[in-house]
């Protein structure tokens, strides 16, 4: 055989499972089923290097390679006692791709090569079988056709199909042999029209321009799509394989199937799959017949079912995982063609990891690292029936950004407050907004899913929802919401409030109309249960929840959370019955301070100046028990685990209305008043405009250029201190009732937005003195401490000066992510970040998934100079990225103690912590 520098070809002898880089999935197993003397077809591989030599050559082959293929075909010839284009005794081969990743469907495969007129007749007359050779002529032809000549597959199709039609054939093994000879004549007059040539039938000019066709499929748009998706590197290449053609369309002896060695939808451990006899490998992917299932071949081919059940177990156990087959039985006699690791369903992978372990076919190790932590998300939320969804095409709305997981159906509903209406009447409930404001949280704690037509995976709409387990679409921009029609339009059809919409917050999809859903409860997850309690005991990082009301935190704890890792204080503020009260203690805010500050320089109060702190404080007092009850709730809730607490974050004016709405109202007011006699207007119109007026004066004076980078965190707790002293009275109010109830409560209080160790100081000596006022009042001792959130991009570079006031750090990398950036989250993901990722500028989306060269170089040096500061100092992350595997693999590998996502997220996290220690011990064993 011809020789190069790098050896590109092998034969199935020659490979190993363990060549799997360089002889692809199909490669390697094949090889691997030889070696085990299993009843394979000879063949060879040419390597995924020879494919990308080809690419790196400009799609020539390298030097060398085409004579070492024509070398191995001589050997296959003297192997198989069969001759390449001999009439008399013709030699056939499949030309199969097969990459290192598994890419079911993705990439190429012609079969029956080397077939033309003079072969055609020499295999009739060794088989004496004229219908077979016809058959796989017409079906060579038209394979040939569709892959290598690049002509759509509906020019062969659809003669073919008017053949049936005219022979009154319902099954393609209807046809006669003459008339499989008469489709195969069309479809060469199909090939001559469709290339101007006639079909090539030199075998060896076959086989060459279907090797290229096989390497050209490698960056066809199925596969590098795929690849996208799936995030495998487009530089692996795929290998050839050229196997003995054996035939499954040679009577009733013969066939072909798919199956796997346990049932790839639920785990179960039985042989799942198909067969079709008569036929050839594409008939069953393709569904030209409905396959029987393969547990039928026991009753017809008793012999062949036998063996292919003992092959099967034995590949199992070999690879020790559940094996994908596929075999062709030729007269009786199986055939081996391919084995490689089944893709399954998340339900079916925790079962089969957790059933090998009691099997003793993996250790929990192992076991652990065959589920990845993404697959728990599909187990934890309602999903749609695809069958369901696949017979609703027609209703198919629009795709928006895939932000929350789960699947929810319920009414079109365009107004926060109408939802929680059509909630209250038992409507079940999709709220559809252009985007979501903090003032929309009623309306989406009303609802079973969210929906916008603007932002991002990490917009208000997808961080709320992906907090409460709501699915959630967004930024599905083909949609035209009108808010005063109430109506939703896409592509022709319209929905009106109060019609059936489904979203699956998976997959990004909208329809019109209803989907069943498939509820899950964590609770029935035995396996789940188990597989994550192997996790428990192999992570060294916590993973702890964020969650802002007692019913959140009830649900993180069933999930398994080890704290609350943030908790936001401010959503409390937006429930709708506490607006009002939000609102009166906001506009009185600034006025009341200033007069408290001359207060305490010896100035006596005005009258309105004192009327205005007696607003203030009436607003706060009525604030801080409310805020006290929901504390309680949570404390309760996580009794002798650790809460963080956020003090208020946002800016005040995110408490009022909009500043246009406003606007507008006053304007229509005024109007009304001017326009109408002072008889006839309505009582109270002139009290409405005042208050609107009010509130108008309010939002001006508060309105900022960058209100994210303006009046919030710690510099409105410095400012306005007594709302951060309200809610740390709330705070340790709460924890000392839950003390007393016989609980352990732990909270920690977290200062946000520290960018100077100045701001952390002051504000904690402030809160210090309300906390000695509390234990003075109250003659309890409650245990607490102090922290600060990292999310300034100073805070994070003078962490050891910061350190000297903190007890914990908390990274919330939702805005160090914006201000490392420069940023504006919203805006980004609006206007350019999806396509800085499409097009490779940004590796991923930074607020999905950590930068850990920017950002996260941050976070790795405040630790280190945090801990220098201070031992022991503990250090959380409680951003967007703390529900990440690949983030959670960072905070493992820096140190950090502990991750808080959402409460959804904790099961998905504890895997991924598992999975990041497991691969921290390999790495150092290695």
């Amino acid at each position: 055989m011809a020789t190069t520098a790098t050896k590109l070809i092998y034969t199935f002898r020659e490979g190993n499972a363990g060549m799997r880089a360089l002889l692809g999935g199909k490669g390697a197993g094949l090889a691997e089923m030889t070696n085990a003397a299993l009843p394979v077809p000879p063949g060879f591989t040419i390597t995924t290097e020879a494919c990308n030599a080809y690419y790196a050559a400009g799609k020539e082959f390298p030097a060398g390679l085409w004579d070492d293929v024509l070398a191995h075909m001589k050997a296959l010839e003297e192997e198989s006692g069969k001759r390449f284009g001999d009439p008399a005794n013709p030699l056939l081969v499949s030309v199969r791709s097969g990459a290192a990743f598994s890419m079911p469907g993705m990439m190429d495969t012609v079969l029956n090569l080397g077939l033309n007129p003079e072969t055609v007749a020499g295999l009739i007359a060794l088989t004496g079988n004229e219908r077979f050779g016809y058959d796989a002529w017409r079906r060579f032809i038209a394979m040939f056709g569709r892959i290598v000549l690049e002509i759509p597959a509906t020019a062969f199709d659809e003669p073919f199909d008017a053949l049936k039609e005219r022979r009154r054939a319902k099954l393609d093994t209807d046809l006669s042999a003459e008339d499989l000879r008469e489709a195969a004549d069309e479809y060469g007059a199909i090939v001559r029209t469709a290339t101007g040539e006639e079909f090539p039938t030199d075998p060896y000019r076959q086989l060459e321009l279907a090797t290229r066709a096989v390497f050209d499929s490698w960056f066809g748009k199925r596969a590098h799509d795929y690849r996208e998706f799936n995030r495998i590197p487009h530089d692996l290449g795929t290998a050839v394989n050229i196997v003995t053609m054996v035939f499954g369309n040679m009577g009733s002896d013969s066939g072909t199937g798919v199956a796997f060695t346990r049932d790839p939808n639920t785990g179960e451990r039985v042989l799942y799959g198909e067969y079709l006899t008569n036929a050839q490998g594409e008939d069953v992917v393709a569904g030209v017949r409905t396959p029987a299932k393969i547990s039928q071949m026991r009753d017809e081919l008793p012999e062949v079912y036998q063996q292919f059940t003992e092959i099967g177990e034995r590949l199992e156990q070999h690879y020790r995982d559940v094996q994908d087959l596929e075999f062709t039985i030729e007269r009786g006699k199986l055939y081996m063609l391919q084995t490689r690791s089944a893709k399954r369903t998340a339900p079916a992978a925790v079962k089969i990891a957790v059933d090998m372990v009691g099997e003793g076919i993996l250790t929990r190790e192992e076991a652990l690292g065959r589920v990845e932590p993404a697959q728990i998300v599909q187990l934890l939320l309602p999903r749609f029936d695809e069958a369901a969804k696949a017979r609703a095409s027609d209703r198919f709305l629009a795709k928006g950004l895939n932000a929350s997981p789960g699947a929810a159906t319920g009414q079109a509903i365009f107004d926060p407050d109408r939802a929680e209406e059509a909630k209250a009447a038992g409507h079940p409930v999709i709220l559809v907004r252009i985007e979501t404001s903090p003032d929309d949280v009623h309306g989406m704690l009303a609802a079973r899913g969210v929906l916008t037509a603007r932002g991002g995976a990490t917009s208000h709409a997808a961080v709320v929802a992906r907090s409460m387990g709501l699915p959630c679409v967004a930024g599905a921009e083909s949609l035209h919401i009108d808010y005063a029609k109430r109506t939703l339009e896409a592509g022709g059809t319209t929905v009106r409030e109060g019609e059936m919409i489904s979203i699956d917050g998976t997959t990004g999809e909208i329809y019109a109309g209803e989907l069943p859903t498939i509820e899950a409860r964590f609770e029935d997850e035995h396996d789940l249960a188990t597989l994550l309690g192997w996790a428990d005991a192999v992570r060294r990082l916590q993973v702890w929840a964020n969650a802002d009301y007692p019913r959140d935190a009830e649900r993180a704890r069933a999930f398994g959370a080890q704290g609350i890792g943030l908790c936001r204080t401010e959503h409390m503020f937006f429930e709708e019955e506490r607006l009002p009260t939000v609102r009166r203690m906001i506009l009185a805010s600034t006025r009341a301070t200033e007069a408290k500050r001359r207060l305490e320089a010896g100035h006596e109060l005005s009258a309105d100046d004192a009327e205005t702190v007696a607003t203030f404080d009436g607003a706060l007092e009525t604030l801080q028990h409310l805020q006290a009850d929901d504390f309680a709730g949570l404390f309760r809730a996580m009794d002798g685990l650790p809460v963080v607490i956020r003090l208020i974050d946002p800016p005040l004016h995110e408490f009022l209305p909009s500043h246009d709405e406003l606007l507008a109202k006053v304007t229509r007011l005024r109007t009304v008043i001017e326009l109408t006699p002072a008889s006839q207007l309505q009582q109270g119109i002139q009290a409405e405009l005042s208050e609107a007026d009010e509130l108008l004066s309010a939002v001006e004076a508060m309105r900022e250029q960058n209100p994210m980078l303006g009046m919030r965190g710690c510099r409105l707790g410095l400012l306005i201190p007594d709302i951060v002293k309200m809610q740390t009275r709330a705070i340790l109010g709460a924890a000392a009732r839950v003390a007393g109830e016989g609980k352990t409560p732990l909270p920690e209080i977290m200062i946000p937005l520290v960018g100077h160790v100045n701001e952390l100081a002051e504000t904690r000596r402030v809160l210090e003195a309300e906390v000695a006022k509390i234990v003075e009042e109250s003659g309890r001792q409650v245990h607490y401490k102090f922290g600060t959130m990292i999310e300034v991009p100073r805070g994070a570079l003078t962490a050891d000066q910061i350190a000297e006031h903190a007890e914990f750090f908390s990274f919330g990398t939702n805005d160090l992510t914006q201000m490392t950036f420069g940023y504006s989250r919203d805006d980004a993901e609006g206007k350019f970040l999806l396509q800085y990722v499409e097009r490779k500028i940004l590796p991923e989306n930074p607020f999905q998934v950590l930068d850990i060269e920017g950002v996260g170089q941050l976070v790795r040096m405040a630790t280190e100079k945090g801990r220098a500061a201070r031992p022991g100092l503990k250090v959380g992350i409680c951003g967007e990225h703390g529900g990440d595997p690949a983030s959670i693999a960072f905070c493992h590998d820096i140190g950090l103690d502990y991750v808080s996502c959402s409460p959804f997220r904790v099961p998905v996290a504890r895997l991924a912590a598992a999975h990041a220690a497991l691969a921290s011990a390999e790495a150092r064993d290695r």
